[in-house]
């Protein structure tokens, strides 16, 4: 017996259950194409970009949180008491030293539950494949005391006016983390590379807008790319023996490369990074002559040094057209999140991992399949890992389970959002900027937008302190949806009226 008084060491920890937030406002990136005065396709062929999540102004990091924290609980049925760990993964900050794990404590101190340990993770990115690690590490340790671990991980992705701004974006989502899972993540699979470098960061925190140096930041995100999947293969070859005999292990060679996985996907800032990386991860296993490329392919790459390709296009573009099949099997699946919503920093590689769950026409398919997952934090912090599939023999929580829960997110996705224009875009980032740090604070915009059981923020006090309510439609006697005002009208009223009164002060 160990110390937290269990017999056996908990097995296949991993991905219980899910839930995703959906923010119900979104930009079409055709129309800001048009709206911005640039080429057409710029952003829907040259980012590969479709639409673009926005939140209210009833809607911050902690609300984001907060909700799908709570729909994770009512959803699974699990009890605030068996959770006993709760890290959190933002680089979303509103608060320079209290937590948003602190602020999620709400749902739990009502239910007498105030021992849950984890804290927030920050790292660009990166802080939601941490906390994630984080709670992984806690089930595998001797401090294991039998109960779940919760990862909650979000951002709001906002950019100042010009180039960058159509990468923005906003998601968040809860994972339920314990043993016997349907998506285990596989043990002794895992590459790190760390270094310091000044490719994305916020250093002024006055301001909602990070300083981007985009050709850096590609060429760092190529570099962690290579030297974590090098990492990698030669990880899981000294790893297979001892694996061969478990659940966790499908290898029947020791030969690891992009044909060992039913989906390699990526931290997706955009979606046309997602294809360019595949295609770089097909350049290395060309240089390593991996067998499931015709060695008449694999000749003129054989001397090639990886090292010394970083920023050559030409070759890129073609690695892109070879590895074009590849693309379309093993990550394009996982993209129609992103494509949909944009960039959601922390959790972007997870809703990639949900949208390739839901691909497969039934949870049979993906048992026993892996999944080759690589994780990016500007700075920078990168990971790359594997998951595996599995049936479990309990019904609580299975694949069927899982992807059903995904699925409800993509029905939100497709049927419960409104889009605005552009132009309203830009006014609603305008508020926000001119509205961060402003108090007292009451959100004014449009609650249309909100739906049962979404949390939001409520006020912030002349002190800061931010206070949140939950959203029942019943409660909302003013609504009648056969004589509703159409919610881009409600905008473009919203901010006539916003201009006129501004107007009548001066």
């Amino acid at each position: 017996m160990n110390g937290t008084g269990y017999l056996h060491r908990p097995s296949s920890v991993g991905i219980l259950a899910c839930e995703l937030y959906i923010p119900s406002l979104y930009v079409d990136q055709s129309a800001l194409e048009t709206y911005d005065n640039v080429s057409k396709g710029k952003y829907t062929i040259g980012l590969g970009q479709q639409r673009m999540s926005i939140c209210s102004d009833h809607e911050d990091i902690c609300s984001l949180c907060l909700t799908v924290l709570s729909r994770l609980l009512d959803e699974t049925g699990v009890h605030p008491q068996q959770i006993g760990r709760l890290d959190v993964g933002t680089e979303t900050l509103i608060d320079k030293a209290k937590s948003i794990k602190t602020v999620l404590m709400q749902l739990f101190v009502d239910h007498n539950n105030t021992a849950v340990e984890g804290a927030d993770n920050i790292n660009a990115c990166y802080g939601g494949t941490a906390a994630i690690f984080n709670a992984i590490h806690w089930i595998e340790s001797s401090f294991w005391d039998g109960r779940y671990a919760v990862v909650v991980m979000g951002d709001i992705a906002v950019y100042a006016k010009g180039n960058a701004r159509p990468t923005g974006g906003a998601g968040a989502c809860a994972l339920l983390i314990g043993p016997n899972a349907p998506v285990v993540f596989e043990s002794g699979c895992r590459a790190t590379h760390m270094a310091h470098v000044y490719d994305f960061y916020k250093p002024n925190l006055n301001s909602l807008y990070p300083v981007v140096d985009g050709h850096l930041s590609v060429q760092c995100f190529t570099s962690a790319l290579d030297t974590c999947y090098t990492q990698f293969c030669t990880k899981s070859q000294m790893n297979h023996e001892s694996h061969t005999h478990t659940h966790t292990s499908t290898l029947t060679s020791r030969e690891v490369n992009l044909s060992t996985f039913a989906a390699v996907l990526f931290h997706t800032p955009y979606v046309k990074l997602a294809q360019k990386s595949l295609a770089r991860l097909y350049l290395n296993d060309l240089i390593r002559a991996c067998p499931y490329i015709a060695n008449a392919t694999t000749e003129k790459y054989k001397n090639l040094d990886i090292r010394t390709l970083v920023n050559d296009k030409d070759l890129e573009r073609d690695l892109v057209e070879q590895s074009k099949e590849l693309f379309e099997q093993k990550t394009l699946p996982g993209l129609y999140f992103s494509q949909n919503m944009g960039n959601m920093y922390t959790p972007s590689l997870y809703y990639s991992l949900f949208a390739f769950l839901i691909s497969q026409p039934t949870e049979e398919q993906l048992y026993g399949r892996r999944i080759l997952l690589f994780s990016y934090g500007s700075g920078l912090a990168s990971s790359m890992y594997s998951v595996v599939c599995r049936k479990v023999h309990e019904c609580r929580f299975t694949l069927a389970q899982l992807q059903r829960s995904i699925q409800r997110a993509r029905n939100r996705l497709d049927n419960e959002r409104t889009a605005l224009t552009p132009d309203l875009l830009d006014k609603l980032l305008l508020e926000r900027e001119e509205n961060d740090h402003t108090v007292p604070f009451i959100p004014k915009q449009p609650n249309e937008t909100l739906k049962s059981g979404d949390i939001y923020l409520k006020s912030i006090d002349k002190n800061h302190r931010r206070y949140y309510d939950k959203f029942i439609a019943n409660d909302n006697s003013e609504r009648n949806d056969d004589n509703a005002k159409p919610i881009q009208q409600l905008y473009t009223e919203y901010f006539q009226n916003r201009q006129t009164s501004s107007d009548t002060n001066e």
